[in-house]
């Protein structure tokens, strides 16, 4: 049991972080309610870009095509990257980097430009910017991730997020130890029951607790992973020291001069010849002729879903692979930071996972406004009984 005098100080802490983070918090959950479903409520917004003839799984040979048939239209040139659709019917996404309006600063939003291609036809069905806010159908969801994830301040928003991350996460086992009832049936019972009985105070704080106890894992993971994804220097250094995690720098390009470099189409070919059971979901092309391809893929059975986490790393120049990622087989440091983004998403367990990432994302909202009502019925509590020790001093004093 925590003794009274540190119980008070927990609670006082618990007031702080929820006074300066509480608003952060809600608005957070909330974006991510509907983040949980991006890919469905991108596609319902928008079904003019998203929308493409059907046509079975991409060949690596088909990768080939869309970058050549963007690389020769002086409207789009080559891109930065490829998405590749996941099913039937989906567009082909290129991205091209775009830069800053008027120069980068700490509270600029990092830009993209967007092109979506069927690849079936390779006609180009419409492009946005990614990182341009807006309310519009083709700006709602790039503008909520960004709100999200940066609070569309760039790096201070970045960093913003991934303090209040580690806000979260402390808060939540703040919040756990104080509600940590007795030994006992009864106070477990107590502990986990939601009463109002005529009282929208017992109910404030009945539901306050028993809610927050219940969904508090959640959100310590979500707090977590949230910091971990803006600032993983901050988080990586910490899991390394206690399970082996895989270094992040870069593979060096084999000494291959006079070589023709290859295309996107063989260094799709090479990651597909390594993980032939795999998806091909993302090609990264790179800056010069002769540096490597990065190749993102997924096979059966990752946690990860959509592009997975299989990376390939492939020589521009000899077409040999010279690094793979592979999550099925990863060390345990690398295996425990690959479930962060399936768990913040939900994905990780499907469907029922992503219902529950949105009930939890709307929790913040519901502990911020009985959390406020606990503390604005305490405050005037407090001055009743100020005003009440005030009066008898008073007649005492007559």
């Amino acid at each position: 049991m925590v003794s009274g005098s540190l119980r008070a100080l927990f609670r006082r802490v618990h007031l702080a972080v929820a006074f300066v983070f509480g608003g952060l918090f809600a608005l957070s959950g909330l974006t991510g309610c509907a983040l949980a479903w991006m890919h469905e409520l991108d596609g319902m917004l928008n079904p003019a870009l998203f929308l493409a003839t059907t046509r079975a799984s991409l060949q690596p040979a088909d990768v080939g095509r869309i970058v050549d048939r963007l690389a020769a239209d002086p409207a789009y040139g080559r891109p930065t990257q490829l998405a590749l659709p996941e099913g039937a019917g989906e567009v082909a996404v290129a991205w091209y980097r775009l830069p800053p309006p008027a120069g980068r600063g700490p509270f600029t939003t990092d830009r993209s430009r967007q092109v979506m291609i069927d690849p079936a036809t390779l006609a180009v069905t419409g492009e946005r910017v990614w990182g341009e806010p807006g309310l519009s159908r083709p700006f709602l969801m790039p503008t909520l991730f960004h709100l999200h994830r940066y609070l569309l301040a760039g790096d201070v928003g970045k960093t913003v997020i991934a303090v209040s991350g580690l806000a979260l996460l402390s808060m939540t086992v703040l919040g756990v130890v104080l509600w940590w009832p007795r030994a006992t049936v009864a106070a477990w019972r107590k502990a986990l029951t939601v009463a109002h009985r005529g009282s929208w105070p017992r109910f404030n704080y009945s539901f306050h607790r028993a809610a927050g106890a219940v969904v508090a894992p959640v959100l310590a993971v979500l707090g977590f992973s949230g910091c971990l994804f803006n600032e993983p220097q901050w988080i990586t250094p910490v899991v390394a020291s206690i399970a082996a995690v895989s270094p992040k720098d870069k593979p060096k390009p084999d000494a291959a001069a006079g070589l023709r470099p290859i295309g996107a189409a063989q260094a799709a070919q090479a990651a597909a010849v390594a993980f032939p059971t795999a998806r091909v979901s993302r090609v990264v092309l790179p800056a010069r002729a002769g540096l490597p391809y990065e190749v993102r893929l997924r096979q059966p059975g990752e946690v990860r879903q959509g592009d997975g986490n299989t990376r390939v790393t492939v020589d521009g120049s000899t077409g040999r692979v010279l690094r793979v990622r592979d999550p099925l087989r990863a060390r345990a440091g690398d295996a425990f930071l690959d479930w962060q983004f399936p768990l913040h998403t939900g994905e990780a367990f499907g469907t029922a996972g992503r219902i529950v990432i949105t009930i939890v994302g709307i929790a913040p909202t519901a502990f911020l406004v009985t959390g406020l009502a606990m503390w604005w019925q305490r405050r005037q509590a407090r001055r009743r009984a100020q005003s009440a020790c005030l009066c008898q001093t008073s007649e005492v004093c007559h």
